[in-house]
């Protein structure tokens, strides 16, 4: 059969590859791991849906290939090695499902796959929709999947429902993705790069993640109209708050940084000037606000920046916030983030206050219209009560589409955001 590069996500025409996890005249099995396929900053594992013996590679890790193109044939097991189309797997879909089976051609893959993995493993009704990489995960832990409720699309469930299941946790961010990420290879990671020589030259090629941030940082630069608008703020209060709610964050096991305070103090700031919390499209010339709070949380991993999603981060509580930003930047880290724990944010926060800096000007994660640089806290002198104090001080650096937000109402964001976290206790008024 040839094996198409399927449509892995909305909006996706092309994919690099990244990485090949087999070789030609390698055995497959259904559900193997084939290849790694990056978009929107990340890698996505797609697995084989047939078991047979690996013909041919038809694309080279580096290379960008359109949606639909033969990437790899596989002589099926039982036949011998023809240019079967992967339309007659996909045939094979779940019949029970029928009435709300996605048409895109990635989903109907998965179905397809679905269905080849529940032949080998113990009978479970075809109308439990997983992967059957999630099956085989699920095997591994012990989780009946029949007791798990499915958050991805059309109810199927992931490889995150079944890690929370076995955790004995319920799943509390709904996703409809189905594909999962892998790690860059350690040697495309920057954290690896050893010293180069003295008048020496050091080639490194310009693809995988830093390719796609690449891509995305230019896109972004290049459609908004950016301005950066830098503001201070005294934190003294938020940090004594934070240092009197420590014993309590060791206690829930949680790690505590003032990123939940600052996104708390973002959600009553965003209310009120809902342009801040908008898109734009650009090709319907429409600007779009939302009522969801998702706040994207910039993060700095060994394969680059990546950029994981809290949402509904306006119904969560600070140490919900605390939770959440603490699993994601770690699945971030570690390469084990879903595709769709990044996407769909109305606001992003990048932080390099932990690393320094006094202030910066940040690129808007397109198509959002907004980005709150939070930078180092340091002890300066402050004016309280006409007498000059210690107080701790941070800069806030805002980047801003001017095409959807004037000057004037960005300065006016400011002064409200700085409003609650100068004094958090107004939030409980908010």
């Amino acid at each position: 059969m040839d094996f198409k590069l399927p449509d892995i996500g909305e909006g996706v025409h092309e994919g690099e590859i990244v990485k090949w996890l087999v070789k030609t005249g390698d055995t497959l099995q259904a559900d193997q791991p084939m290849v790694e396929v990056m978009t929107d900053k990340a890698t996505v594992e797609i697995p084989s849906p047939v078991a047979g013996t690996v013909s041919e590679l038809l694309a080279n890790e580096g290379q960008t290939v359109e949606v639909g193109k033969v990437i790899i044939k596989i002589a099926e097991v039982g036949k011998t090695a023809s240019s079967k189309p992967v339309e007659k797997v996909e045939a094979k879909v779940a019949k029970p499902a029928t009435s709300s089976v996605p048409s895109k051609p990635a989903e109907r893959v998965v179905e397809a796959v679905v269905e080849t993995a529940g032949q080998s493993e113990e009978p479970l009704p075809y109308n439990i929709l997983a992967t059957p990489a999630t099956r085989k995960l699920a095997r591994d832990l012990g989780v009946d999947l029949r007791t798990v409720k499915g958050t991805g699309l059309q109810g199927r469930v992931t490889k995150m429902d079944v890690q929370l299941a076995h955790e004995g946790h319920e799943a509390a961010v709904p996703r409809s993705s189905h594909a999962s990420v892998a790690a860059v290879p350690a040697s495309a990671s920057r954290a690896t790069v050893p010293a180069i020589a003295r008048g020496a030259l050091q080639v490194v090629p310009l693809k995988g993640v830093r390719k796609k941030i690449a891509e995305s940082m230019s896109f972004s630069k290049h459609t908004a109209a950016h301005f950066t608008y830098v503001e201070e703020v005294d934190m003294s209060a938020v940090v004594k708050l934070r240092a009197a709610a420590q014993e309590e964050a060791q206690k829930r096991g949680v790690k505590l940084t003032y990123l939940p305070f600052i996104i708390k103090a973002l959600i009553p700031a965003l209310m009120e000037f809902p342009y801040l919390n908008s898109s734009l499209d650009d090709e319907k010339q429409e600007i779009i606000l939302k009522g969801d709070y998702n706040i994207g949380v910039a993060t700095d991993t060994p394969n680059g920046l990546m950029v994981p999603v809290v949402k509904g981060a306006d119904r969560k509580s600070l140490w919900e916030l605390a939770t959440e930003i603490q699993l994601l930047s770690e699945k971030a880290r570690t390469g084990k983030i879903a595709l769709e724990d990044m996407k769909g944010g109305t606001f992003t926060v990048t932080n390099a206050g932990s690393i320094g800096g006094v202030l910066a000007t940040p690129v808007i994660n397109h198509p959002e219209v907004a980005i709150l640089g939070v930078n180092a806290i340091r002890k300066r002198p402050v004016v309280k009560n006409d007498q000059i104090v210690i107080g701790d001080v941070m800069f806030l650096s805002m980047s801003v589409d001017h095409r959807v937000v004037d000057g004037a109402d960005a300065a006016r964001f400011m002064n409200r955001l700085i409003y609650f976290l100068s004094e958090p206790s107004r939030l409980v008024f908010a």
